[in-house]
């Protein structure tokens, strides 16, 4: 089998739950060997339980250590010594406190990378940082729902997820450029960015943001869920040509141009409404995909996953969604997520 394009890549991981161990488990996706270094009680998420641990790190490496001890320590150098990478999800006093820092550990080898992955950066203190607090904080939650209905969140942790995908791109771009060093990835500044045009509009036109019934898209007219005869359609029509292919086949006059249907967006939506009531949103979307309109029926996950049975892998005793990185000519071998502890050489290092 192709090895992995991260194939003899070393990369430790300490934290908790989500953020950091998504971001690990995709390098580990690609072939990276990645050691996860948890406390003695080992990383809470297993206490959740068993398939949310192996979402979260399949093919992984599991060591014991002590890190309030100097024995700890003194393991720790040593696995740095030997490691491309270091990524970290704990609370900044933590990081310092157990010497996480690129500071602390170049002294065991200078070209390193520490990546530490927070709420609200290093040096911000403490303040309680999950996923729901965080979309809260930044305005996604504000943004989320109808207008008439209170703020919601998605059914998913958005923020965590993203944040392990931008933690593992600042990660190999540092490997990348050959130098160690600190790299730091919050959260609240992930989530910001993410709402790009969004505050793009308001810092530059002074456009705020607001919720839009269905989720209707702020430029893009029509862009939202809608109705049919029976179940949702998600319809985002992004330019002329898709207007042009949808009105021809739902019998919808007028509106050619995007100026056209943003100017009138009320009209334009109570048109399309009434056209997709006329049918169920599983047959609009096999009519429309043909013709290249981006539509698709609201589906359930369990849905969703019976439509796409490639999706799913098997990791040791789980089934698991696989990795969303495609490589030619690599497939990975999803390895089932270690038993605490699994790597140990003798014992938890440092527990007296």
């Amino acid at each position: 089998m192709t090895a992995g394009p991260l194939d003899g890549i070393r990369v430790l991981e300490v934290g908790h739950m989500l953020a950091g161990p998504y971001a690990t488990m995709m390098l580990a996706d690609l072939g990276a060997e990645v050691t996860k270094i948890e406390p003695p009680g080992g990383d809470i998420s297993r206490q959740v339980s068993d398939a949310y641990f192996a979402s979260l790190n399949r093919g992984k490496r599991s060591i014991r250590l002590d890190l309030t001890t100097d024995e700890g320590q003194a393991r720790l150098g040593e696995l740095v010594a030997d490691a491309h990478a270091l990524l970290v999800n704990l609370k900044p006093t933590a990081i310092h406190r157990l010497g996480l820092t690129y500071d602390v550990l170049r002294k065991w080898n200078e070209r390193i990378v520490c990546v530490a992955l927070t709420g609200y950066g290093l040096e911000a203190g403490d303040e309680p940082a999950f996923d729901y607090v965080v979309q809260a904080a930044t305005g996604v939650a504000a943004l989320t729902g109808d207008p008439d209905a209170p703020p919601t969140l998605p059914g998913y942790s958005s923020a965590d997820n993203s944040s392990g995908l931008t933690a593992a791109l600042g990660l190999l771009a540092q490997i990348v450029s050959g130098h160690g060093g600190q790299v730091e990835v919050s959260l609240r500044d992930v989530m910001l960015s993410q709402l790009n045009y969004r505050a793009s509009a308001y810092l530059n036109e002074g456009v705020e943001p607001r919720r839009l019934p269905l989720g209707a898209h702020s430029y893009y007219v029509p862009a939202q869920l809608f109705p049919t005869a029976e179940g949702y359609l998600a319809l985002f029509i992004t330019h002329d040509g898709f207007w042009k292919s949808f009105a021809t086949e739902a019998g919808v006059q007028g509106f050619p141009t995007m100026a056209e249907r943003a100017e009138r967006r009320e009209e334009v939506l109570a048109a399309v409404t009434d056209a997709l009531a006329g049918d169920t949103a599983v047959t609009w979307e096999a009519r429309l995909r043909p013709l290249g309109v981006p539509a698709a029926a609201v589906r359930t996950l369990p849905q969703a996953l019976a439509a796409t049975p490639e999706a799913v892998v098997r990791a040791g005793d789980f089934r698991l969604v696989r990795s969303s990185v495609r490589v030619e000519g690599y497939e990975p071998e999803y390895g089932p997520p270690p038993r605490l502890g699994e790597h140990d050489v003798s014992g938890v290092v440092g527990e007296s």
